[in-house]
């Protein structure tokens, strides 16, 4: 038995320490990606140059629904946070279309998205990200807002404003 362990040990101390530099971890961690909530808080306070739906970074949520520059990007903004955190949906830059029948919740959680209607669109016109959700009040992550400049900005709303809540992702 002394001579198995004895030829054993240093072929197993031998892999196990493979390619191990003195002082490192023998196993690597995994590098986790970041998640939705922490993309779009990361995002706040990215603001418009000159409040003409403009600037670097806005630029690229509107390139991310293949917008140009000047574009209305509320719902651009929505779609890269997605796409950041690897979701291939929702990838939209019209508010409306983030509110399919069969993503809407009526318990909403941190990271859906809200959507506001506007009368005078006759539709959903304005979209975000839901940070926490109560009786009377939400917490909300939402791009293309005030005050000026526009921009990523929290904001409290009151649910009696919020007209629909969708669900692109299951955590």
């Amino acid at each position: 038995m002394a001579k198995i362990n004895s030829l054993w040990l240093p072929l197993l101390v031998l892999l196990l320490g493979h390619g191990v530099a003195p002082g490192k971890p023998a196993i690597k961690r995994w590098i986790q990606r970041p998640t939705l909530p922490q993309i779009y808080r990361a995002e706040i306070g990215v603001h418009e140059a000159t409040s003409h739906n403009d600037g670097p970074r806005i630029a690229e949520y509107l390139r991310y629904c293949g917008l140009i520059p000047g574009s209305a990007w509320c719902a651009a903004f929505v779609s890269w946070c997605h796409g950041k955190a690897g979701y291939p949906q929702p990838r939209n830059s019209w508010a409306a279309a983030l509110f399919p029948d069969d993503r809407i919740v009526h318990n909403p959680k941190e990271g859906d998205v809200f959507g506001i209607y506007f009368q005078e669109l006759h539709r959903i016109g304005h979209c975000g990200f839901v940070e926490s959700w109560n009786h009377t009040w939400c917490l909300t992550v939402e791009g293309n807002t005030g005050p000026a400049p526009e921009g990523v900005y929290r904001k409290r709303r009151s649910i009696r404003t919020i007209k629909a809540v969708a669900r692109w992702v299951n955590q």
